[in-house]
């Protein structure tokens, strides 16, 4: 899916795409709507990264039986 959003609405907001992306990742995150693995990957940064951004922010991890199995497909992949 492509998201198409006016500059002016960034500018506005005082984000780049990237940020407007780690915002959008951490607001999902934070509403248990995606998983911890799915929001880092949205954010477009390493899971560690990811972690630090919550931390910072105070969100804690809710990291369940989903997110793991996903993490090992994910090992297993690579």
């Amino acid at each position: 899916m492509t998201l198409t959003l006016p500059d002016d609405l960034l500018s506005a907001a005082h984000l780049t795409e990237d940020q407007l992306l780690v915002e959008l990742a951490v607001a999902l995150f934070q509403q248990e709507r995606i998983t911890f693995g799915r929001a880092a990957r949205l954010a477009g940064l390493p899971q560690l990264d990811f972690q630090r951004v919550l931390a910072h922010r105070r969100i804690p991890l809710h990291y369940d039986q989903q997110d793991l199995e996903e993490d090992l497909i994910r090992l297993r992949q690579n």
